[in-house]
């Protein structure tokens, strides 16, 4: 199986977040939606349905998260240089487009599914990937990465070993480093957050 097509990214801090944006685009919230003090925990899943079971696999994934880093990135740094980009008039309007091009995505497609296209807008990766960095560049937040090997079953919940065994992991969180967040690893949100989901 081609990786890019078994990997997944989402934000699992705050739990709420998909929530939060519909309600965002529905009017209900303002930008920004998310609370300066508050923990924001982006994550990429290589792996999800298959595992990564050998050295070509490890180093796609390494590809793909770099790539996922760079944009995030990338999206910062315009944020810090076109202050417009994280006003709530722009947001907004970069969410709608989103949105419309998901559904036009979705109607043109000769395979539809039964997911509910409040719920795939919500958790479309460009838009969470911008979600992430325009809170951060509107705190003017560190923020840093850490990706993690194929995980073994001792470094797992028993609960979750049969998703998460040779998985790799590149987690993200609105801090400087691991060291500034409230948990014994960056590991532990992510399990408390995916124990809600299995």
């Amino acid at each position: 199986m081609i990786l890019v097509n078994d990997s997944y990214m989402g934000i699992f801090m705050p739990q709420d977040i998909q929530s939060r944006i519909l309600q965002f685009m529905d009017g209900k919230l303002t930008f920004p939606f998310i609370r300066a003090e508050e923990i924001v925990g982006v994550f990429f899943l290589f792996g999800k349905d298959g595992r990564i079971s050998n050295g070509i696999d490890v180093l796609n994934a390494k590809d793909l998260a770099r790539n996922g880093m760079n944009q995030i990135t990338k999206e910062v740094k315009l944020c810090h240089s076109m202050s417009n980009r994280t006003t709530f008039e722009f947001v907004k309007e970069n969410y709608t487009w989103r949105a419309l091009q998901i559904s036009t995505d979705m109607n043109n497609s000769l395979k539809r599914d039964s997911f509910n296209i409040r719920d795939r807008i919500s958790g479309d990766p460009t838009l969470l990937m911008n979600c992430f960095a325009q809170h951060i560049a509107y705190y003017q937040q560190d923020y840093f990465f850490e990706l993690l090997s194929p995980l073994r079953s001792a470094q797992i919940p028993e609960h979750l070993r049969e998703k998460m065994e040779l998985r790799m992991l590149l987690l993200g969180f609105n801090t400087k480093n691991a060291e500034n967040l409230p948990y014994n690893s960056t590991l532990a949100p992510f399990f408390d957050w995916l124990s809600t989901k299995a």
